[in-house]
């Protein structure tokens, strides 16, 4: 009884981390979608043009990383 009832709150900790990663995931990929194209948004002014793509490729890859994470589930293992 107490291990099913173990069971049931660990995973549902893996699904509210699952989400959050995705989540996480789609803001930094988003946000680095939006550095490499911000000269045609207009906030080419707020930053220089290489901090960009260095930020935004960053973000990319953390991005990236964080959804692979989200759809991977691998948290206790």
């Amino acid at each position: 009884m107490a291990s099913e009832f173990d069971d049931k709150k660990q995973r549902a900790y893996i699904n509210r981390r699952a989400i959050m990663d995705l989540g996480m995931g789609i803001i930094y990929t988003g946000m680095a979608i939006l550095m490499f194209f911000a000269s045609k948004v207009g906030l080419d002014s707020v930053f220089s043009e290489p901090f960009n793509y260095i930020f935004g490729g960053l973000c990319l890859l953390y991005g990236g990383f964080r959804i692979y994470r989200g759809i991977r589930k691998n948290y206790y293992r």
